[in-house]
């Protein structure tokens, strides 16, 4: 039996860079198959958008003049599409809430009320893992405000999920608690920020736009030599 990985990846939806990094995620699940497993966990880096523009852009142009850094960043990556109004017209207030709509997923997922099998119609994906993918495209490609609920569950009307258990999750405060466990985990494992890949139980961190290959190498190293013992270099 080949050995299992677990790979914990953190990110925010609406991180541009996790965005561009979708890319390295179906790489993964490709070149590894079922010796990886990755853990998708949900950061607040975008907990307060307005905060979080004017903080880091009010002297740079605001909401225009980070929108258009965020279109001229992505000329170099061809495989993702922005909307040219992004962060300038349907700004979502929050990612939470988004991210609240996936947790309910990924618990039914856990629950075995969704399929977390990988999918031919989602690309080899699962369920969760194409929901978060429309979520992302929802907002940078499409200019939709996915931290609108009635956005949400439209999507997942769409993909034929189950609107009201997804509903009862959020309502009983599952959602709420499963995120919560996500952002102790980042406290944890001190995370920096998103996207971040964290494997060998926290030991390494990639965090950023970090290259595929610097990932490929390092989990066949773990891959290779799955014990507890340090690598000798």
């Amino acid at each position: 039996m080949q050995p299992i990985l677990t790979v914990s990846y953190f990110s925010d939806v609406l991180c541009v860079w996790a965005y561009v990094a979708q890319i390295k995620l179906d790489e993964l699940r490709r070149q590894f198959g079922d010796q990886v497993h990755v853990e998708y966990r949900f950061l607040h880096l975008f907990g307060d958008v307005a905060a979080r523009i004017e903080t880091g852009w009010g002297d740079k142009g605001g909401a225009a003049g980070y929108s258009q850094h965020v279109q001229q960043m992505a000329v170099r990556f061809d495989h993702v599409d922005i909307h040219p109004e992004i962060w300038t017209r349907n700004v979502p207030p929050t990612s939470v809430s988004c991210h609240l709509f996936l947790k309910a997923i990924q618990q039914l997922e856990k629950q075995g009320e969704v399929s977390a099998a990988p999918e031919d119609r989602f690309g080899g994906k699962s369920v969760f893992e194409e929901t978060v993918w429309r979520c992302r495209l929802g907002f940078f490609r499409d200019l939709q405000d996915i931290a609108d609920r009635r956005n949400q569950e439209a999507m997942a009307a769409d993909m034929s999920l189950p609107v009201d258990s997804i509903r009862r999750q959020i309502d009983s405060g599952a959602a709420h608690a499963a995120l919560c466990a996500d952002f102790d985990a980042k406290d944890r494992l001190l995370v920096e920020g998103s996207p971040t890949f964290v494997l060998n139980d926290g030991r390494q961190k990639l965090y950023g736009n970090v290259g595929y290959r610097i990932i490929e190498a390092s989990i066949h190293e773990l891959l290779a030599d799955p014990g507890d013992r340090a690598s000798w270099c």
